[in-house]
C-alpha cells in the first residue's frame, strides 16, 4: 500500500474523501468506545481510523492525490438563501463532539491533506476540487455513497461506497434517480430533501420528479409549460411552488468555485511516517488496529511509543480534551496571578469586538457570561455580555446601560450587531465556550437567536467533582480555590428602596463587575476540567450531566401552560374552607385567636386549654410545629388535627393557588420553572421559581391544584414515575438475589 501511494498510476487520479460521512458513519456504525486511561470517547475515532486504513491499503486505482474535507459548524451561504436549510438538524451527540479534532489528528497521522473552510460545506469543496482535478487532466474518485454528490459523476469523475466497496457511475446514478448525472440537480431540486429541510414542490417525489425532467428537458422547460400539465393537482403545486423549486435547485447544487482553496498539489499523496501513525493509535489506545497496520506494512511496532503529545491531548482542546502545555501552564497562572480589575476591557467599536472573537477562534476556548435585567430567562432583557480569554484577560460589551432617568448611554454597541459578529462562534463546534450555570446563558441567547454548541459548564464541573463540599455559585468557589473575594450583585445594584437594575449600574463598575465573572469562570474550568481525567470522572460529566444542559433549556424555554382562572376559583374556594376551619377551631378553643401566629396557638394549646406534653423551645416559646402536632393528633387531641388540616389548605393556597398566577410569563402566558443540575446530594434535579416538584399528590386538594397545569388542544401532560429506582439499580449492580426477585415477582418491597 505504502509504494502504491508512493508511486501512483501515470495517469493521475484524485481520491477526495467526504470526511464528515466517514465521520458519522464511523460514529453509528461502532459502539460507544472510550479510553481507559482517561474515559475519552473515542469510538468513532476508532471506526474512522480503520477506514482511513482500508481506504488507503485498497485504493484502486491508486491515488496520486488523496483529501479527507470536513464540514465546520458555521452557516453557510445556503442558510442565507433560506434560514430553513438544514435547520432541522439534531446537534452532535455529546459523546462524538470531543473526536472531532481527533479526527484531524488522524488524517495528520496517517500523512493525508484535510481541509474545512467555514461559509461553504465539504461537499462544495469536493465539487471545487474535483473540478480543478478535471481541469488538470485528473481522473477523480468521491469517496462517499451520499446522493448530494452525485450531481458530480461523470467525465472522468466516479464515486466510491467504501462501505459496500462499491463504485458509483453513470448507470448507477440513473438506477438511482431515474435520470443522468446531469439533471440530478432538477430531479432533487422538484423532489426536496426532507434531511436538508428543503421543501421543493409538494406531491412530487423523486420517482414524479424523474419522470417529469426526462419528458421535459429540465427544470425551467418543466416550469415554463406548467399550465400544459394535464394532472389538476400536480399543476397546481408546479405553478404555485415554482420559486420553491427554483430556491431548491439553488440549494441543492453545489458550489464548484469555492475560493481561497489550498493549491491542488497539496493533496499530493505521501506515505504515513511509522512514528507517526504508530505513536498517534497508541496514545489513543487502539491495539488491535495498531497491530494490524504495523503487520500490514511490515513495521516493528515495539520500536514505537506511544505520542506524548496525542496521550496529553496536546491539540487544541474540544469539549472533553484535556489541556495541552500550554494551557497547564495558563491553569497555574489561573491560581498564581492575582484578580486585577483594572486591566478589564470595556469593547465600545465593531472592529474591537471582531478581534476579541478572532482570538477566541485562534485559542479554541472562551469563557462567556451574560448580563441581564431579570434572573427570569423567558423575561430578561439582554444588558452586556463579557469575554475571557486568560487570567485578567476580560472584556465586557455593554448593550443596554442607562442613567437614572432611563436613557441609553452612549457608546454602546447595537445587540442586534453584536450577536450577529458573536453567532458564528456561538454555533461554533470547534470552539468551546465556557460558562458557569450555562443553562441561564443558553436560554437567553437562544431568545435571540444564538444557539450556544459546545460547552463547558464549571458549575456542573464543580458538581461531578465535589457534589457534597460546599456550594458551587461563583463567588464560592472563587473564594475556595483562589482566596477571591467577587464583587457582589448587591454590591452593583444596591439593596432595599436604593436598588436599582443592573442596566443603571455605572458602566466603570459594570465593567469590572462582568468581566470577573468571565475571568472567574475561566480560571475555574483551567483549576477543574483537568480534575476529571484524573479522578476518574470523565464520564459522568460527559454522558451523564453536560448532555443535560440543552435538554433542559428546551424544557424550560416550553415551559408549561397553567390555567390561572382554574386557580384563582380554587384560591377562593380554599379561603372559604379555612374560614370554615377557623371557627371550628375556635369553638374547640373557646376563643378566637390568630392561627397563623405559632405564639398565640401555643398559648391557647398549652396554657388556656392545658394540655399535656408541650415542649418550649430555646427562646422560651412554646413549640408549635408539625411534628409536635402530629403527635397531639394522635393521642387524640382534635383540635391540633384540625389545625393541621388548616395549615395544609393554607400553605396550597398562598404556595400554589396564589403564587403560580405571577409565574405567568408575559411573553408566551407560560410558567417556566427552573430546573436545577447541581443542587442536589442525590443527583436529582430540583424545580425552583415557581417549585413544581412538590405540590401534593396524596390529597384531592393537592391533585386539584395539579389539575390547573394543562396541555394545549390536541395534546395531553403525562405522568410517570419509576418506582424504587434506586433499589433497582442497587439490586443489579450489588447482585443481590433476594431483591431481584423481589421486584420480579412485584414484591411489596418494603
Amino acid at each position: 500500500m505504502v509504494r502504491r501511494m508512493a508511486e501512483p498510476a501515470a495517469r493521475p487520479r484524485v481520491y477526495l474523501v467526504d470526511g464528515s460521512g466517514y465521520v458519522f458513519r464511523a460514529y453509528h456504525a461502532l459502539p460507544p468506545l472510550t479510553r481507559k486511561s482517561d474515559a475519552l470517547p473515542v469510538g468513532a475515532l476508532a471506526g474512522f481510523c480503520a477506514m482511513l486504513f482500508k481506504l488507503v491499503r485498497d485504493m484502486a486505482p491508486p491515488a496520486s492525490h488523496l483529501a479527507v474535507l470536513f464540514d465546520t459548524a458555521a452557516p453557510t451561504f445556503r442558510v442565507e438563501l433560506d434560514a430553513r436549510y438544514k435547520a432541522n438538524r439534531d446537534a452532535p451527540p455529546p459523546d462524538l463532539v470531543p473526536q472531532f479534532p481527533l479526527m484531524r489528528a488522524a488524517c495528520k497521522a496517517f500523512g493525508i491533506f484535510f481541509h474545512q473552510q467555514d461559509g461553504v460545506e465539504a461537499d462544495d469543496i469536493i465539487a471545487s476540487y474535483a473540478q480543478l482535478a478535471r481541469q488538470a487532466g485528473h481522473e477523480v474518485t468521491i469517496v462517499s455513497s451520499d446522493k448530494d454528490l452525485m450531481q458530480l459523476v461523470g467525465d472522468g469523475v466516479d464515486m466510491l461506497d467504501a462501505m459496500k466497496d462499491r463504485r458509483i457511475g453513470p448507470a448507477e446514478v440513473q438506477e438511482k434517480f431515474g435520470v443522468a448525472p446531469d439533471k440530478v440537480i432538477d430531479v432533487q431540486a422538484l423532489a426536496g430533501d426532507a434531511s436538508d429541510n428543503i421543501a421543493g414542490v409538494p406531491g412530487i417525489g423523486p420517482k414524479t420528479a424523474a419522470e417529469l425532467i426526462a419528458a421535459y428537458g429540465n427544470l425551467d422547460a418543466l416550469l415554463s409549460a406548467a399550465g400544459e400539465i394535464k394532472q389538476p393537482k400536480r399543476r397546481e403545486n408546479l405553478l404555485a411552488h415554482a420559486d420553491a423549486a427554483r430556491l431548491a435547485r439553488r440549494l441543492v447544487t453545489l458550489e464548484r468555485q469555492v475560493k481561497n482553496l489550498p493549491p491542488l498539489a497539496q493533496l499530493a499523496c505521501r506515505p504515513p511516517e511509522p512514528e507517526a501513525l504508530l505513536g498517534f493509535l497508541k496514545a489513543m489506545e487502539f491495539a488491535s488496529l495498531t497491530s494490524r497496520i504495523a503487520a500490514a506494512w511490515g513495521w516493528d511496532e515495539t520500536a514505537y511509543k506511544a505520542d506524548a503529545a496525542h496521550a496529553s491531548r496536546a491539540d487544541k482542546p474540544v469539549s472533553a480534551d484535556g489541556l495541552s502545555p500550554a494551557e497547564k501552564a495558563a491553569a497555574d497562572a489561573a491560581q498564581q496571578k492575582d484578580f486585577r480589575r483594572d486591566q478589564y476591557h470595556c469593547i465600545t467599536e465593531e472592529k474591537d469586538l471582531a478581534a476579541w472573537i478572532a482570538d477566541a477562534q485562534t485559542q479554541g476556548y472562551v469563557a462567556l457570561d451574560v448580563e441581564t435585567s431579570s434572573l427570569q430567562a423567558a423575561d430578561a432583557a439582554l444588558v452586556g455580555l463579557s469575554l475571557a480569554l486568560a487570567p485578567n484577560r476580560a472584556a465586557y460589551v455593554p448593550l443596554a446601560h442607562c442613567d437614572v432617568q432611563g436613557k441609553p448611554l452612549p457608546q454602546q454597541l447595537a445587540e442586534t450587531h453584536v450577536l450577529a459578529q458573536l453567532r458564528p462562534l456561538l454555533a461554533a463546534s470547534d470552539v468551546l465556550k465556557i460558562l458557569h450555570n450555562a443553562k441561564f446563558d443558553m436560554l437567553v441567547l437562544r431568545q435571540r437567536d444564538c444557539p450556544l454548541r459546545t460547552i463547558d459548564d464549571t458549575m456542573l464541573l464543580s458538581y461531578v467533582l465535589d457534589a457534597g463540599r460546599g456550594g458551587h455559585g461563583l463567588d464560592a468557589l472563587a473564594l475556595r480555590y483562589f482566596a477571591h473575594s467577587m464583587l457582589s450583585y448587591k454590591d452593583m445594584v444596591g439593596s432595599g428602596r436604593k436598588q436599582i437594575g443592573f442596566a443603571e449600574v455605572a458602566l466603570k463598575d459594570a465593567v469590572q463587575y462582568a468581566a470577573e465573572d468571565a475571568d472567574a469562570c475561566l480560571r475555574l474550568w483551567l483549576q477543574l476540567k483537568p480534575r476529571l481525567w484524573r479522578e476518574k470522572l470523565s464520564r459522568v460529566y460527559e454522558i451523564l450531566e453536560r448532555p443535560l444542559v440543552p435538554v433542559l433549556v428546551e424544557m424550560e424555554a416550553e415551559g408549561v401552560q397553567l390555567d390561572d382562572q382554574k386557580l384563582h376559583k380554587l384560591s377562593e374556594e380554599f379561603a372559604a374552607k379555612m374560614q370554615v376551619m377557623e371557627k371550628a377551631v375556635h369553638k374547640m378553643a373557646g376563643q378566637e385567636f390568630n392561627l397563623a401566629s405559632p405564639a398565640q396557638l401555643g398559648s391557647i394549646l398549652f396554657e388556656e386549654m392545658g394540655i399535656a406534653g408541650g415542649q418550649k423551645t430555646k427562646t422560651g416559646a412554646w413549640g408549635t410545629s408539625a411534628r409536635q402536632l402530629e403527635e397531639l393528633a394522635a393521642q387524640g387531641h382534635d383540635i391540633a388535627a384540625k389545625i393541621l388540616d388548616w395549615r395544609a389548605l393554607a400553605k396550597l393556597r398562598s404556595t400554589y393557588a396564589q403564587a403560580l398566577p405571577h409565574y405567568v410569563s408575559a411573553r408566551d402566558h407560560r410558567v417556566h420553572s427552573s430546573y436545577a443540575l447541581a443542587s442536589t446530594s442525590t443527583g436529582r434535579l430540583s424545580s425552583s421559581e415557581p417549585n413544581l416538584q412538590n405540590i401534593p399528590i396524596r390529597s384531592e386538594d393537592g391533585r386539584r391544584i395539579r389539575r390547573a397545569f394543562v396541555a394545549p388542544e390536541g395534546r395531553v401532560l403525562m405522568s410517570a414515575d419509576y418506582s424504587q429506582i434506586e433499589l433497582r439499580v442497587l439490586a443489579h449492580m450489588a447482585d443481590i438475589d433476594v431483591l431481584k426477585r423481589a421486584f420480579a415477582s412485584g414484591a411489596d418491597i418494603h
